[in-house]
């Protein structure tokens, strides 16, 4: 869907990566590593997006850090664009309809770290879970999002993520 709107695979790669999860940083280097692209095509995209001002950048000892612009007045609308994108909130939706004790539901592994990957690592906090009716519910879960799930159950979880669903 977003792949239509937004042609250029390497700036979709790095707004999943910055407005997936606000805690998201890096550096150009990096960037270019962990994307697996050059340095000039991530450079390009960074420059636009940070021109546009939706990314901030600062400098740290010799290096320029880019995040998230949390003050522009579109993020919550380009975070809220990017998980419907990766299926979060599809995966938090199915969940809860079917799992009413679900206390909290966090991503972990290369989609916290804002990575499309392809395989989202999912921990569902609660108790009394039925494991069975999950292993159900990924297969529907991935057909509808055109993603590997894999769920964790715990009964409490305290940790790095992204808490994508957590009851009052």
């Amino acid at each position: 869907m977003l792949e239509t709107l937004i042609t250029s695979k390497t700036r979709l790669r790095i707004l999943v990566k910055f407005f997936i999860n606000v805690a998201n940083d890096g550096y150009l280097r990096g960037l270019a590593e962990e994307l697996n692209e050059s340095t000039n095509a991530i450079r390009k995209e960074l420059n636009n997006l940070q021109e546009a001002g939706y990314l901030k950048k600062e400098s740290l000892q010799n290096k320029v850090l880019y995040k998230a612009n949390t003050k522009h007045p579109l993020f919550s609308v380009l975070q809220q664009i990017v998980r419907q994108h990766i299926g979060l909130d599809a995966l938090v939706e199915l969940v809860l309809q079917r799992m009413g004790r679900v206390q909290k539901v966090v991503v972990i592994g290369d989609y916290a770290k804002g990575i499309d990957s392809g395989l989202i690592q999912v921990i569902l906090v609660g108790e009394q879970l039925d494991s069975k009716y999950i292993e159900q519910l990924r297969a529907k879960v991935e057909k509808e999002i055109k993603r590997k799930v894999q769920f964790n159950l715990a009964e409490t979880y305290v940790g790095d993520g992204l808490v994508i669903y957590e009851s009052a």
